[in-house]
This record gives C-alpha cells, structure tokens and sequence, in this order.
C-alpha cells in the first residue's frame, strides 16, 4: 500500500488513479496528522508526499512531517512532490532522508519510472559475499557482464556488485574517481547489464563543452537557428533516446549549463534550438567525476540540487594504488591485448617486472600503466619485458590537475597540448565569444579558427 498525503483532492484524485492503472494500491490522506496515524499503524511501502500543508507555502510542515516519517519508519521511502520554484526545498527533503524529488506538473510516465526506481533500490535483495575474491569474481562474472573489467581486489568487487545491483534500475548513477580509474568502463557495465542494454548509449565529454555551445551539442538545432547554423544537428539527448547517457567530468560543467541540464534531468523534456516543440525524453543518466562535487557545492561551483539529482547512487572507484594486487593482473591483460594487435605471440612480461610495476605510485592510474606497458612493448623490441624495459620508457604523469589559473608542472604537459587548454579556458571565460577570445589571445580570428579546427575544439562561428 503507498501512502498519498497532500492537501489538495484533486491531486490526491489524479495520483490514486495513476497508480491504480500501474497495479499499485494507495490510501491518500490531506493532513501531517493523518499520514502519521496511517505510519504508525501500518507502515506504507512508499510515501508520496507534498511539501507544503498551510498558507506559508514554507516548506516547514513537509519537512517537520518528512523527519517524523522517517523517525517512525525509516526503512520506507519516501518521494517529494513541489513545484519547480521549491527545488531548494526539495534539496533539503534530500538531506533530511527523502529517496527521491518530483516537481509539478509531473509527467506521469515519469512518476512511475522514479516510483519503480525507488521500490528496486529499497526493495532490492543484498547481494550475498561468498567467501575468497576469487570465488566472488568467479560468480559476478557468471551473472553479470563484466567485459574488460580486470581485477578481484575486495574493493573493485564491491563496486561490481553494486554495478549489477543498480543496473536493473533507472536510478541516476554519479561515478566518482581519480582520472584514469575506469569510469567509463562502469558506465558502460552499467548499461550494459541494464534493460536498456539493447538501446544506444551515448558518451558525452562535459569538460569539452563551452556554455555558448552547450544547448547545440546536447538539444540539437534546426537549420537557421543561429548564425552559421547551414543544417539541421540531432542533439546528444535525441542520440540517446531510449538508452543510456553518460555525462563524464561533470565537475567540469559551467554553472549556466548546468540549469539547463538541470531542467531536463528533473522535467525529462527539451527543446531543439529553433523548434519551441517540447520532446519528450527516456533515457538512464550516468555521470562520472574525478572532483569533489559536495566540496565544489560548497564553494558554489556546482549547484546543490543538480548534485542531487544526478547523485541518487554514487559509485566511488579506487585508485590503482589502493589495489596494487591487481596491478600484475593488468599487466598480463594489457600485453595479451598487445600481443594480439602487434602479432607477437612471444610477447610476456615478467616476474620482476609485474614486482617493479606493483611498487610504482602510478599516478595516472590504470591509463597510465596501459601507456607505461605499450610503450615498453613498442621501444625495447624483447619478447619478456624485464623491470628495465618499462624503467626506460617511464614517463610519470602529474599526480593532481592543475588548479584553475595554475600552468602544469613543467614536462607534464606539450606546448600543443597548453595551446589547446589555454583556448578552451578562454572560450569559457569568455562565453564563446569568438573575437573576444581572439583578442585576448592576441590572434586573428582566422588563426583562431584554424587552431579551433586543429585541436577540435568546438566552436560557433
């Protein structure tokens, strides 16, 4: 039985049908008191909830009943129905224990995908641990799709079952890790073993993405929408449609973008730039960082309730020097890969060279031992690498980005390389505005362009 409280009949109306037609039964009631009564008596197994129950339109008697739900049955879900202009309080219905936010007016398909989100979260069984990683390992991968994913440290194995336990879901998924840590691998797992596995799943570059160009590349644009615009562009939404988008360096997004993506994460609705008709969206939302979002929350860098809507299972990666047991373990995988694309079938690494590669810091993660092991293939010509073939061919990758406004340390970083970052931070800085940028630069605008095109980098005309 689901529990309806709002003031409002109608509303309590319109949602008992709803659920009805989608096999759930639900009591609705209009009053704090009365949803208390219902909890303390037979807890429901969901809560849909309105935020407000007075003329104040506060916020405080939803949240005051929020907390009491939770005091009396903390194991019930609970979903916050408010109006967009109450997002703040939404965010702190998140804060205070609610499982999920909606806003009015709700698309129906949309209620019960989040409802059907909630219950598989809440309802789901415990995966159980046998005992030794390899028998753990040994039955993920006979029950779910593992592809690519190397490795049994304990912690690698915690974050696949929790791959396979949120993938039957839609529930928005926030990877969070160290640049080089296999993010998008997850993400791809994700889907993979997902209902939607058999839909498209679209990879999607945030930190790339300047604002002036960010409606374009994720909502399309119809052929004279702006200058320039000589074609009609499908949107990175539209792509996806249906299956799986993967926001990777979300942490990277500007704030002005980031209302835009808010909107339709919440609304699941966009517009194609040029078209004012409203399309309508079905997609799994998987985000990926390797920065602090709750810190950059705090800095108002990101706003706090995109964090939460993006942010309903955070899936945190370890860096490879938290499980150097799996180094060796990807090592072997790295050079059988190469020993089928360069035809070497004598290819090996060996014993003191899987101990030496075990002992490096490996900043740069699993991307970095990947490169690290190719490159000591490509430059010493041996059949068995030995510690000496990967000492010669090392190259450390800084152990941090650099902050804003901070060069990279030197030799971590090309000139090209520093070219291409430098426009991309002056493209956001100045909000695509080309001759601005040119200006500062001190280039032409067709020297810019030229550069544009050569580190494709996107760009308006």
């Amino acid at each position: 039985m689901f529990l309806i409280v709002d003031d409002d009949l109608a509303i309590q109306t319109s949602l008992k049908l709803l659920l009805k037609r989608a096999g759930y039964s639900a009591q609705a009631v209009a009053t704090p008191a009365e949803a208390l009564a219902v909890v303390r008596a037979a807890p429901p197994r969901l809560v849909l909830m309105d935020m407000n129950f007075s003329l104040a339109t506060t916020g405080a008697d939803g949240l005051n009943l929020l907390r009491e739900v939770k005091r009396l049955a903390p194991g019930v879900p609970v979903i916050l129905i408010t109006g967009w202009g109450s997002i703040e309080l939404a965010v702190a219905g998140m804060k205070a224990g609610a499982a999920e936010f909606i806003t009015k007016p709700w698309h129906n398909d949309v209620l019960l995908q989040t409802i059907a989100t909630v219950l598989a979260l809440h309802e789901a069984p415990a995966a159980p641990e046998p005992a030794g990683p390899a028998a753990t390992r040994r039955q993920l991968d006979q029950q779910y799709q593992l592809a690519d994913i190397v490795g049994d440290d304990p912690q690698l194995l915690h974050v696949l079952r929790q791959v396979g336990q949120v993938a039957a879901t839609d529930a928005a998924v926030l990877i969070e890790g160290e640049s080089g840590t296999g993010k998008e691998l997850i993400a791809e797992a994700i889907h993979r073993n997902s209902h939607r596995a058999r839909q498209p799943f679209v990879k999607v570059n945030l930190g790339g993405i300047s604002s002036s160009l960010f409606e374009s590349e994720m909502f399309g644009h119809r052929r004279g929408a702006f200058t320039d615009a000589r074609a009609d562009r499908v949107g990175r939404f539209e792509l996806a449609n249906g299956g799986t988008i993967f926001l990777d360096e979300i942490g990277e997004l500007e704030l002005a973008s980031q209302v835009k993506l808010l909107r339709v994460l919440q609304d699941r609705t966009y517009e194609v730039l040029g078209d004012s008709k409203p399309r309508r969206l079905d997609i799994r939302v998987i985000a990926a960082t390797n920065r602090n979002l709750a810190e950059m929350v705090q800095q108002g860098r990101f706003r706090e309730d995109l964090f939460y809507r993006i942010n309903l299972i955070a899936v945190r990666l370890p860096a490879l020097r938290e499980r150097p047991a799996d180094i060796p373990l990807l090592a072997r995988h790295f050079i059988a890969q190469l020993r089928a694309s360069y035809q070497r079938p004598a290819l090996k690494v060996s014993t003191a060279a899987l101990h030496w590669l075990r002992a490096q810091p490996l900043p740069g993660n699993i991307r970095e031992l990947k490169n690290l092991v190719e490159r000591a293939v490509l430059v010493s010509g041996h059949d068995e690498l030995g510690p000496e073939d990967f000492q010669a061919n090392a190259q450390p990758l800084p152990a941090r980005a650099p902050a804003p406004g901070e060069l990279p340390p030197p030799g971590t970083m090309t000139l090209e390389e520093l070219e291409a970052h430098m426009i991309r931070q002056s493209l956001s800085h100045y909000a695509g505005n080309i001759s601005r940028v040119a200006k500062a630069l001190g280039l032409s605008r067709g020297a810019l362009y030229r550069r544009l095109e050569k580190f494709g980098i996107p760009f308006e005309a």
